[in-house]
């Protein structure tokens, strides 16, 4: 397994394209590669029609698979704030491909049989395919088709990311092997000799206690531990540093446990999720998840330094626990990191050079992550979802 990795900064379209072409074959030659990935910023949203038969053309992959995005990642930079032209190229002797389309309405039920899940996707679950996942945020459920897939492969990771280009419906674009589709994902499975290692960076730290879910109405939070969940908050933020009560106007969230069984919860055990409003008078709190009565849960702060602490810490970790150097990675990051949340560019890409291996990157910075918590994968905000690959047959 080769990886190889090129990208640009240029303005204009075709000199973009043009040079990450030249500097990707200088470093793989003549041979096509069987999958290419294409991550364009919305600079270029105009030429997309013309970048993709030029790709198609010059590189000739088995596979094309990409998406718009609000900035990219490539070529050893993650290019924000200007224009910007990612391409990463993967040889992979022993493994199969199979890249598909899927619309809205082709969704099966969730609730029967996961056969049609697999009929949709076109791959025996006995091959342990590994997953990619692009999609257009604003025209399918990523969450049901999320849970349909763990549902019908759940021995196979799955990473991605949805298309930033555009902030409304059909401004954003799918590439599928140089036909551009602006609605749906695009899911491609990697069987064979490949595998996909995860970690995901959610970003926050918790503060306070965890708290007892004991009343709530589907994302409504009406009671934690007996009392107003506006109310518990309240005594928590009196009791912070003045710098984290300032963090607590802007950057607060929820953490909700994955595991109810487990009598300590501590950083990285939960799945974090917007607060969507409070509502004075009732002490209500609304969150961006499913609540169930009896889950634990514990507010967070979201801020940079800790952000950098724990993709450092996720990092190192996994190459403690690593067993052989991968050829390549890929890194899904949320729009609100990078030098939003960082004060500089770079950062991830950096310290997973430093931390992990000097291998080719690529990726984009998207409007939701894919990766996954506890064994279940989920549509993230604010978080980092790096997919590292290796050989999995290697010895």
């Amino acid at each position: 397994m080769k990886w190889f990795g090129a990208a640009s900064d240029q303005s204009d379209s075709v000199v973009a394209v043009e040079t990450a072409i030249a500097r990707l074959r200088d470093q793989m030659g003549e041979h096509s590669p069987d999958v290419l990935l294409a991550f364009i910023s919305h600079h270029h949203i105009f030429h997309y029609g013309l970048i993709l038969p030029l790709l198609q053309e010059r590189i000739a992959p088995r596979v094309m698979l990409g998406c718009s995005a609000g900035a990219v990642i490539g070529g050893g930079q993650e290019i924000e704030r200007r224009p910007g032209l990612s391409l990463t190229a993967l040889r992979l002797p022993q493994v199969e491909h199979q890249l598909v389309h899927v619309r809205q309405t082709q969704l099966p039920a969730l609730d029967g049989s996961p056969q049609p899940w697999r009929d949709l996707i076109g791959v025996d679950p006995e091959k342990e395919p590994q997953f990619l996942i692009l999609a257009d945020p604003y025209s399918i459920d990523a969450g049901t088709l999320l849970q349909g897939l763990d549902y019908a492969y759940p021995n196979s990771p799955k990473i991605g990311g949805l298309a930033s280009a555009s902030q409304g419906p059909g401004g954003n674009a799918l590439f599928l092997n140089g036909e551009i589709a602006r609605e749906g994902a695009a899911i491609l499975a990697l069987s064979g000799d490949i595998a996909i290692d995860t970690v995901v960076a959610q970003g926050c730290r918790p503060v306070g206690r965890p708290m007892r879910v004991t009343a709530c109405d589907g994302h409504l939070l009406q009671s934690l531990d007996d009392g107003p969940p506006l109310t518990q908050l309240q005594s928590l933020i009196g009791e912070l540093s003045p710098e984290d009560q300032e963090l607590a106007r802007g950057a607060l969230f929820l953490g909700v446990a994955m595991d109810e069984m487990r009598d300590e919860v501590g950083h990285g055990d939960f799945l974090i999720r917007n607060i969507l409003g409070m509502h004075q008078e009732s002490g209500m709190i609304a969150v961006g998840a499913q609540l169930r009565p009896g889950q634990t849960v514990q507010f967070h702060l979201r801020d940079g330094a800790a952000a950098g602490r724990e993709v450092e810490t996720l990092l190192a970790q996994y190459q403690e626990r690593s067993i052989e150097r991968p050829a390549g990675a890929l890194i899904f990051s949320c729009m609100g990191r990078g030098y939003s949340l960082y004060g500089e560019s770079d950062l991830e890409s950096r310290c997973f050079r430093e931390k992990v291996a000097p291998v080719p990157i690529g990726g984009f910075f998207c409007n939701g992550e894919i990766g996954p918590v506890a064994g279940q994968t989920h549509l993230h905000g604010y978080t980092s979802a790096f997919g590292i690959f290796r050989s999995r047959w290697a010895t």
